[in-house]
């Protein structure tokens, strides 16, 4: 059962985040004609960072919705308990972050005007997707503990007090 588990967050992750973070901006530069070698060498440590920071928010994130919340990120496959463990007592949305933080990095790495667009666009998307169908499904779904978990936890900011049950 775990390892089913285990492969689906595998998987989801691959074909989800990996296209968001890899593939598209990857396809975006090429297509653009962009140079894919870092323009400016004072920028490769702090993006480098960011994407490394980005990658252990995501599968902190994952691993938490896995083990707390006995699912995988994926919208068809969600946690069947509400997660407020590790990351999410203090942000409700540590997952997009970290793969928007993973897009800020690469486009301080590879400044191009399509990469750009793109990575404001799927910040768009996150929030849209939050606001219209992510919070009202938990919100349906949870009820009280939910309400009172959105009362107390900011949606993209950061509690300097942890969320607490």
């Amino acid at each position: 059962m775990r390892f089913f588990l285990a492969f689906k967050v595998m998987l989801f992750t691959v074909f989800v985040p990996g296209a968001v973070t890899l593939y598209v901006p990857y396809s975006l530069l090429s297509r653009s004609g962009g140079n894919l070698e870092p323009t400016n060498l004072f920028l490769v440590f702090p993006a480098s960072v960011c994407i490394l920071l980005g990658v252990v928010i995501y599968l902190r994130c994952a691993w938490d919705f896995a083990v707390e919340g006995l699912g995988t990120p994926a919208p068809i496959d969600p946690p069947k308990k509400l997660v407020v463990a590790g990351l999410y007592r203090r942000t409700r949305n540590p997952m997009y972050q970290g793969i928007l933080l993973i897009l800020l990095a690469e486009c301080l790495l590879f400044p191009n005007r399509s990469l750009s667009v793109y990575a404001v666009s799927v910040a768009l998307a996150f929030h849209v997707f939050v606001v219209l169908y992510e919070e009202p499904a938990l919100g349906t779904r949870f009820g009280v503990s939910y309400k009172d978990y959105c009362r107390k936890v900011p949606r993209w900011g950061f509690a300097f007090r942890p969320f607490s049950i």
